[in-house]
């Protein structure tokens, strides 16, 4: 779905990439272009974390020619340049958060790509005006002070996402985000992804919730066993066929205003 002159968020091809032992891609390609918001759909064990620890380098791929992994075109990134253009939430980065690191410095250690501040790190007068105006956006501002161990999960995902956005990255890349959120915290986080996309983010949500996936997000790709085996509009992908032969069951598809959800067939 590569479009000449567009700059590509995510352009990966040809990779081999191993978690653990078990070999999980192979010859595995994947380009999402610049506002295209993409879902990335499948079920559990289909490679869904494999691509996010490729895209976050927590793994890298087998090394072969012509393989490559890039993003906004490059291979090899400092991160923290990458961080302005690409904000990654991922539900390892909420475990491994720091239980009594407090709101408003969770946004602030986006930064520098930390996990918590630290005595070393200088914040301007400007850094915090910036945690500030997110903290507004998103409605979390009487939690600054609050520890991120004594948040709900909904309130640990606004400051994940807050912590994301104090660089204005161009694309966010999220983990299955309203997992574990009731229903107002999964509608109120996906109400803050839509507004994100209508004024020109790029999204890119990997999942295995079709509730999750925004109106605004029109195209679907759909991963199984490590491969591809659906890529396009999402009004042909979500299919009551398409998916039942996705997850390996009878499946059938509802639509309400945008959204869409499955029922036993």
């Amino acid at each position: 779905m590569a479009h000449p002159g567009k700059e590509n968020v995510i352009d990966i091809h040809g990779v081999t990439a191993y978690s653990g032992t078990t070999c999980v891609f192979r010859e595995f390609s994947l380009v999402v272009e610049a506002g295209c918001s993409t879902a990335i759909l499948g079920p559990n064990g289909s490679g869904k974390t494999t691509l996010m620890k490729l895209l976050s380098s927590d793994i890298y791929p087998v090394a072969e020619p012509g393989n490559h992994v890039r993003i906004f075109g490059m291979d090899r990134w400092n991160v923290f340049d990458l961080r302005t253009r690409l904000g990654i939430i991922s539900h390892d980065l909420q475990h491994d958060y720091l239980r009594g690191a407090r709101g408003i410095n969770v946004i602030l250690s986006g930064i520098y790509a930390s996990i918590d501040t630290w005595e070393n790190q200088h914040f301007s007068g400007e850094d915090l005006q910036k945690a500030e105006a997110v903290m507004a956006d998103l409605g979390i501002g009487a939690l600054k002070h609050r520890a991120f161990g004594a948040m709900s999960t909904g309130q640990q995902r606004r400051f994940l996402l807050a912590r994301a956005l104090i660089n204005n990255p161009d694309a966010l890349l999220l983990d299955e985000p309203t997992t574990g959120l009731d229903l107002n915290a999964t509608f109120h986080y996906l109400d803050q992804l839509r507004r994100m996309m209508r004024s020109g983010k790029t999204v890119m949500l990997v999942t295995h919730h079709l509730h999750e996936i925004p109106p605004e997000i029109e195209r679907i790709v759909l991963l199984k066993e490590g491969r591809i085996v659906g890529d396009g509009n999402k009004t042909e992908m979500l299919t009551s066929d398409t998916l039942s032969s996705l997850f390996d069951y009878p499946l059938q598809v509802v639509t309400v205003n945008g959204y869409y959800q499955v029922l036993p067939g």
